[in-house]
């Protein structure tokens, strides 16, 4: 019998920070950290080379912070050192999952991460580490899509993973509207002419501009990670002209 194998021979999973709420809501569930440290585990097991970039919303997000009157540069720099925190709590929780891993961060906290040098990544990636990329793209008025497609790119991935809590790219919010209609395919003009937010237009545009396809799927399904890191067709693509 043929062992399973991953499709791809390196991704780049983009997770929200919303994802690590369980039913709380703020911080970091130590039960929401195991479920996905065993699922990264199983779709690592496949032999895929794995970057992950996720978001601080659970604990600040910078927009937010901005809307209530903070500096918006200061309100992002705040949303940066989030992400280093949950990508802290992932890397605790992968290795005690047994799955070798290493942070590296765009803002630089000195004997906590290792800072993010392209070279470095792509060393820990090609030594079978899974590498966290935390603190955004070290910059403020970017978003952690902007940094998930950014280090995509940096480091050659086959394809852009978003994980998120619904099974795709609708035309309006699923948990809102129940007549909403999904997609199964999308083309990246299509998403940015639609104003599809499932992810922010600089993303987008520069998946666009490498032709990086992208697949949206809902992460709270069981067995989810491993399915796309398999191709299987979950969720919706995005790519190329083609138009759903």
């Amino acid at each position: 019998m043929t062992e399973p194998s991953a499709a791809y021979r390196r991704i780049l999973l983009k997770l929200s920070g919303e994802a690590l709420l369980g039913g709380a809501s703020y911080g970091i569930s130590p039960e929401v950290l195991d479920v996905l440290a065993a699922e990264l585990r199983e779709a690592h097991g496949l032999g895929v080379e794995m970057g992950l970039v996720i978001g601080g919303g659970n604990i600040f997000r910078g927009v937010s912070g901005a809307a209530r009157g903070m500096d918006r540069a200061a309100a992002d720099q705040m949303g940066m050192l989030a992400t280093v925190m949950n990508a802290l709590a992932l890397q605790d929780a992968l290795r005690r999952h047994g799955v070798p891993c290493r942070v590296l961060s765009a803002v630089q906290v000195t004997g906590v991460v290792e800072p993010f040098v392209r070279a470095r990544a792509l060393r820990h990636l090609e030594k079978g580490r899974v590498v966290l990329f935390a603190g955004g793209t070290g910059n403020p008025f970017f978003t952690t899509d902007t940094a998930a497609a950014l280090r995509a790119l940096e480091i050659g991935a086959d394809v852009l993973f978003k994980a998120t809590r619904v099974d795709g790219i609708y035309d309006r919010d699923p948990e809102r509207d129940p007549s909403a209609r999904r997609f199964d395919r999308l083309s990246y003009d299509e998403v940015l002419d639609r104003g599809l937010r499932v992810m922010d237009a600089a993303a987008v545009a520069l998946a666009r501009e490498a032709a990086l396809p992208v697949v949206v799927f809902n992460m709270l399904q069981p067995g989810n990670i491993r399915r796309a890191v398999q191709g299987e067709v979950i969720g919706t693509l995005v790519e190329g002209g083609t138009r759903s």
